[in-house]
């Protein structure tokens, strides 16, 4: 049986654009760092993808769905947000992202940051989507597989060893007024782990490993 054809999306590459065949498409992401590319099986969806934000269809579908669940943990909340950060080892940017996980939508993305870390990046994403609960009046749970992010927000203070630098200025900027934001502000939305050797990786997974 004839193979079927796909059309490929490359958002992040040596070229953007789509791409009718697979080689052309590997041409542009082999080793280009944090490529973002997906196949899609007709062309209009195709470009219409390529038009789009990238994270709107890179988290959705089976990577966003849980896997059988060990004993004990039973399954994710689907009516949540999952926030995630990303970590360039090489640059040392930071960014971090929040995905409504029934839909797999990007609901917010902010950075790249200079001279952060993930830890840090974790604690700003559970923040912001906590103030944006708080804004839209949701209550919906929020998920990080990151304990020390979660234990940090309980704790209303980013416990980092990251020292302040002419280039990572914007950075504690923005991470004084989310420990402020804590100080200042009460909340009910639950705030969990996400248990990624039970359930598959983080919706808000940049994808990147």
């Amino acid at each position: 049986m004839a193979k079927e054809k796909k059309f490929y999306v490359v958002w992040q590459g040596r070229k953007p654009g789509v791409y009718d065949n697979w080689a052309d498409a590997k041409a542009q992401i082999d080793g280009f760092p944090d490529a973002r590319y997906k196949g899609f099986p007709t062309q209009p969806e195709a470009q219409t993808a390529f038009r789009g934000n990238s994270a709107s269809y890179i988290f959705k579908g089976a990577k966003a769905e849980p896997k059988a669940p060990r004993a004990g943990l039973g399954v994710p909340i689907k009516d949540s947000l999952c926030v995630d950060a990303a970590w360039n080892t090489a640059t040392g940017a930071m960014e971090y992202q929040g995905v409504y996980y029934k839909t797999g939508d990007l609901v917010f993305r902010q950075g790249p940051y200079a001279d952060g870390t993930n830890n840090v990046g974790e604690f700003l994403a559970i923040v912001h989507a906590l103030g944006y609960c708080k804004k839209k009046g949701l209550l919906l749970p929020i998920y990080s597989d990151s304990r020390n992010a979660i234990g940090w927000v309980a704790q209303k203070k980013a416990n980092t060893k990251l020292e302040r630098t002419h280039r990572n200025a914007e950075l504690f900027d923005v991470l004084h007024r989310a420990e402020q934001w804590l100080k200042d502000n009460s909340y009910r939305n639950p705030i969990l782990k996400w248990e990624t050797k039970a359930w598959g990786e983080n919706p808000a997974d940049f994808g990147r490993k």
